[in-house]
């Protein structure tokens, strides 16, 4: 995969930078942090990533344990959370955490163009959203996340036709163990059924979290295709924030439709009310499961700025192990036998994925070794 295209967008833009970069990309690579600043902005996204999806599918499970019924407003929080963002859309630190800040001047896409993007991911995000929470009413929290393991199979597949994503054993071998990972859900006991949710809203809640997954692994290859062909004519890390915000503003005004039209707002103060843990903490509740999924959603998509749609699908996996874990002591989660060979399969999974790209790192290390190696000797 050393040799995908989705992998050549920090090349070029390393390229770049010895071309035309600035006095002060000089100056810093000189002072050595040039080379390291990738790395810093990929390590900094990924615990973004990690922390921001492991508490929020855990806030997000609280919230209907407790007495939580709205659908529309637990879809509504994964968006809302956006405005957080605004006050650091004008700070400058972003700017040291770019890997693609060249110094040319080129012609931005149109308005309408990037209206178009966000609109059309926005719409796809509100509908996942939904998806997933109807997956969270009505499944432990440990089966909508390892169900979601799968995303990553889904995201290789659309990023096969979208982005030239190439297929190697071991990516092959990764999918196939994450596909079967959540197929042996499906024959999962039913004594893992939360209370009071029948067999039908189980098998509701089990299509839509496959739905849900299956729409978020497109919608990050999507992310990747408009990165690379119409976002990145500036190439600055602000264009995640452009991102970001455009997106979740379209799929916020979408689920406030969404929430008014089914009346399902009436019920606010009602839920506040009777929510197990207080006033308070619904409100708690709900605002830091906001501020966590817009942490996930700032470092998803700078992964797949820096990096790649199917990389950030494989980072999000790593996470796999530690909600179902939690949530075996906070939800009382049943971790029967099904469940822990679907972890285990998932986690195998990953490490196969994560060894090929490994791979992808060293194999030019060594050509280039040896292609010193020859001249040298020929010299």
């Amino acid at each position: 995969m050393a040799e995908t295209r989705h992998i050549q967008l920090p090349i070029v833009a390393e390229e770049a930078k010895g071309e035309n970069g600035s006095a002060t990309d000089r100056v810093m690579t000189k002072l050595g942090f040039g080379k390291h600043k990738r790395w810093t902005c990929i390590f900094l996204c990924t615990i973004f990533l990690l922390c921001g999806q492991s508490v929020a599918l855990l806030l997000g499970r609280l919230y209907f344990d407790k007495g939580g019924k709205s659908k529309w407003l637990a879809t509504l929080v994964q968006f809302a959370g956006f405005p957080v963002l605004i006050p650091f859309y004008f700070i400058s630190w972003p700017k040291l955490l770019t890997a693609n800040s060249s110094g040319t001047a080129s012609k931005q896409p149109s308005v309408l163009k990037l209206g178009l993007v966000y609109v059309t991911f926005g719409l796809i995000l509100a509908g996942n959203g939904f998806l997933n929470s109807v997956g969270m009413q009505y499944l432990p929290v440990s089966t909508v996340t390892l169900i979601s393991a799968s995303q990553l199979a889904f995201n290789a597949f659309f990023s096969y036709f979208l982005n030239s994503q190439k297929f190697t054993p071991f990516i092959i071998n990764s999918l196939v163990l994450l596909t079967i990972s959540s197929v042996l859900l499906v024959f999962h006991d039913d004594s893992s059924r939360l209370a009071g949710v029948s067999r039908g809203e189980y098998a509701a809640g089990f299509i839509c979290t496959i739905f849900g997954t299956a729409g978020a692994g497109l919608l990050f290859a999507l992310q990747q295709l408009a990165l690379r062909k119409l976002l990145l004519k500036g190439q600055k890390f602000k264009v995640v924030f452009d991102l970001v915000i455009g997106q979740t503003l379209t799929a916020s005004i979408v689920i406030l439709v969404g929430l008014f039209a089914s009346g399902e707002w009436k019920w606010f103060n009602g839920e506040m009310e009777e929510y197990g843990l207080g006033k308070f903490s619904y409100i708690m509740v709900l605002l830091w499961t906001a501020i966590c999924w817009m942490v996930f959603t700032i470092g998803a998509v700078g992964l797949v700025l820096e990096v790649s749609a199917l990389f950030c699908n494989a980072i999000s996996t790593l996470g796999l192990p530690i909600v179902p874990i939690i949530a075996v002591f906070v939800f009382n989660d049943k971790m029967d036998g099904i469940k822990v060979i679907s972890m285990v399969l998932a986690i195998w999974g990953f490490i196969s994925y994560v060894y090929q790209q490994y791979l992808d790192d060293y194999k030019p290390k060594i050509e280039k070794t040896s292609k010193t190696s020859e001249a040298c000797s020929s010299t």
